[in-house]
């Protein structure tokens, strides 16, 4: 291919489909034209490839407007048993060189990538072929020597090496977390117990994490199965225990593929029998089925998927015969490339492992977050704490909630509680935060106490943003010899972590701070030093795509410019993810502000495109962005000037963000996090040391920093860290969302 050619690449999605296909086609397809690449969808998967025609269709900008929010494919997916022979490749290979195509995108699971990879490797063999057949020229087949490839992985289950998450993994997890939710009540009210059947054939994922943050009482997975023979006993006896304390419902979760340690299938309907016959209890089975698969991606899917798709167009631009395929995947908040077929391999291997009984293997190839995920699963299921106390020294540990309420507060207290009672040490409330621990407002809880708290939004020990200052500190100081407190665990905001670093900076005045306190971050502004990501942030921003969705159907019946406005005090973090997840054409951040010559370009740009046709312009702004331009300024004056050619609306999202029932991803990210924070203080309240630390995740680890280390990464002036991952974003939605002119 010469300088001067245009490079053209074919994107499809083949296998199952999964929500979050639609925004990655939509980001090939924009950053391909963005890099000045021609992009062709390639409709209804390798089927479509092989047959041509119509279904190799060259993309335009607008041709993927108002995709990002739709569940499924919209350019489809088949099987194609035609692919898996040479002729077909063959055909297929006729079919793209028709339209000048030798870069491909393939969107799909194990068997769709490792069939482009053979693609791959037999395409000079079968341009050769063409070209002694006569079906093509020789100039043809010297312009497209090679064919470049790049895969992303479209399955709800989440079951391949190389990536954290797989595209549609979280938002299938929402639709079982949901199913979950509202089958609890129904459990509750009736006193029965519900098997729930969710996908999985060769991985648990969906099971392991859908039991976590829907607050399950078992869960089956096919990469451990229970290690007792008499796995029935056991699981009777333990559901029984649940019942006798109190335990309205219960609910047992099994994954499609579960089986017993020799291979024998575990099946809901068996898990019905056993529980009818052994304990008389009224039992239904649900099997979610296809509902996991459907409906609109979640914010995560939507803005993973756009970067991916984003990463996949860029390594494509660099390929080279000699370069290895590569795989676009996530680790957590980051895009990775790894070698596609040596994620094949590994993916290939847990299967392998679980059909020869090797289960040890399975969960080390899962990885060391899902090992620890079972085994945190495997506490928090229990009906009642070991009777024995496991501690040399009992601690009294005190959790505490400060800052404004986040979605995931309730779920790390459940933990936090549970965990610390079944390594016997006791957990004191605090009510009301810091002004709880000054009036003394502090109770022990039990196991039973926290029942019910994986799901509920909110925070039942109450929060605000009090930080102690004067005799407050005294009081205390007092509180804690009271109750014999030997560590604090504070979940909560920017407040939170003052007041902690507070008090271990008084520890030389007041003896009594002389105790380890760690911050766990819960801020939905995600405005917390040394986190990437703040427990609550997923869910607000679940809560303003939902609420953009619903704005774009209102205004696209008419000619309509939309200011929406949301949270976050001085960080952008939800306007820029919001912007990204749902769209939108411009993000105003506080981090950047706002000038009028901001506005007078925005406003030209928007008289351009409703002038050829657009019926919808969407704009997402921080709440803080500029004190003097607000929202209702930006659109009185947008209105002003739009004249005839558009209207203007705003919309305030208010607290509806800081509301509902906690994301999957925020219940996982607490459970994960509290697990961490009881360990530390456990660990140092056992030795007697007094360290102060805060908790987070940075390039997908977990850390634990010195709390003094605080005033050094925090820009204390706006209350956000002077590290801000995400604002290496602005330019992919910038550029995903301004069609070149």
């Amino acid at each position: 291919m010469t300088a001067q050619e245009t490079l053209r690449i074919g994107v499809l999605t083949s296998g199952g489909d999964a929500p979050g296909m639609n925004p990655a086609v939509r980001s090939v397809v924009r950053t391909g034209i963005s890099r000045g690449c021609e992009v062709y969808a390639i409709y209804e998967g390798y089927q479509g490839m092989i047959v041509g025609g119509d279904l190799i269709r060259r993309m335009d900008w607008d041709d993927v407007g108002g995709i990002i929010q739709k569940g499924g494919t919209v350019i489809g997916t088949a099987r194609s048993a035609g692919f898996r022979t040479r002729e077909g490749r063959r055909q297929a290979v006729a079919n793209l060189l028709a339209h000048g195509i030798d870069r491909l995108v393939v969107i799909g699971g194990d068997g769709s990538l490792t069939g482009a990879n053979l693609f791959r490797q037999e395409w000079p063999e079968l341009l050769a072929e063409l070209l002694a057949e006569g079906a093509i020229d020789a100039a043809t087949a010297a312009r497209h020597p090679f064919l470049g490839i790049v895969g992303m992985v479209g399955s709800i289950d989440n079951d391949f090496c190389g990536t954290d998450m797989t595209i549609g993994a979280d938002t299938a997890l929402h639709r079982i977390t949901e199913a979950l939710d509202a089958i609890s009540s129904t459990a509750a009210s009736h006193q029965r117990t519900f098997v729930i059947e969710v996908m999985g054939r060769h991985c648990g994922y969906l099971a392991l994490m859908g039991a976590i943050s829907g607050g399950a009482d078992w869960a089956f997975i096919p990469e451990q199965p229970p290690e007792v023979d008499d796995w029935e006993t056991h699981v009777c006896e333990v559901l029984e225990t649940g019942r006798l304390s109190g335990r309205r419902d219960s609910i047992v979760v099994v994954a499609e593929g579960a089986r017993d340690r020799y291979g024998n299938p575990i099946t809901a309907d068996q898990i019905k029998r056993l529980l009818e016959d052994r304990l008389g209890e009224d039992t239904r089975v649900t099997i979610l089925g296809h509902v996991q698969r459907g409906g609109s991606p979640s914010a995560f899917d939507r803005w993973m998927s756009t970067l991916i798709g984003h990463t996949a167009v860029i390594e494509l631009l660099g390929a080279t015969p000699e370069r290895e395929p590569q795989l676009i995947g996530m680790r957590e908040n980051r895009v990775t490339r790894m070698p596609l077929m040596t994620c094949v391999a590994d993916t290939r291997a847990v299967a392998e492992a679980i059909a020869a009984h090797d289960y040890g293997r399975a969960m080390e190839l899962r990885g060391g977050s899902f090992s620890e995920a079972f085994r945190t699963l495997a506490t928090l299921v229990q009906s009642q704490p070991p009777q024995a106390s496991r501690a040399e020294r009992p601690l009294r540990l005190a959790v505490l909630h400060s800052g404004g309420p986040a979605p995931g507060m309730n779920t790390a207290v459940r933990v936090a509680v549970r965990l610390s009672i079944d390594h016997g040490h006791t957990m004191l409330g605090v009510r009301g935060g810091f002004q709880g621990l000054i009036e003394g407002d502090i109770r022990e809880m039990d196991w039973m106490s926290v029942s019910g708290w994986a799901t509920l939004g909110g925070a039942e020990l109450g929060t605000n943003r009090k930080i102690p200052q004067g005799a407050e500190l005294y009081q205390i100081a007092r509180n804690i010899e009271r109750h014999s407190i030997d560590g604090i665990l504070m979940i909560g905001g920017w407040s939170g972590y003052q007041a902690c670093h507070k008090l271990h900076s008084e520890r030389h005045i007041f003896p009594a701070f002389n105790i380890p306190m760690i911050c766990l971050p819960a801020s939905i502004n995600n405005n917390l030093p040394g986190s990437e990501l703040s427990i609550g942030a997923d869910t607000a921003l679940n809560n303003i795509v939902q609420a953009v969705d619903r704005i774009k159907q209102s205004a696209v019946a008419s000619r309509r410019c939309f200011v929406v406005e949301v949270m976050g005090r001085d960080c952008g973090y939800l306007a820029l993810m919001g912007g990204l997840s749902s769209g939108a054409e411009r993000v105003y951040l506080p981090e950047e502000g706002i000038t009028l010559r901001d506005m007078q370009r925005d406003l030209e740009e928007m008289r351009y495109w409703f002038q050829r046709g657009k019926r919808l312009s969407l704009m997402v702004r921080n709440e803080k962005a500029n004190p003097i331009y607000t929202t209702g300024f930006m659109c009185a004056l947008f209105e002003e000037e739009g004249g005839d050619l558009f209207e203007v609306r705003q919309a305030i999202l208010g607290h509806l963000q800081q509301g509902g029932d906690p994301s999957p991803f925020d219940r996982i990210q607490a459970t994960r996090l509290a697990v961490r924070c009881v360990e530390f203080l456990i660990a140092n309240g056992g030795r007697g040391e007094a360290n102060g630390a805060f908790i987070g995740y940075k390039n997908g680890k977990v850390q634990i920093l010195n709390i003094e280390d605080v005033p050094r990464m925090m820009d204390a002036e706006n209350a956000r860290p002077r590290e801000q991952w995400w604002m290496a974003l602005r330019d992919v939605a910038r550029a995903l969302n301004h069609p070149p002119e």
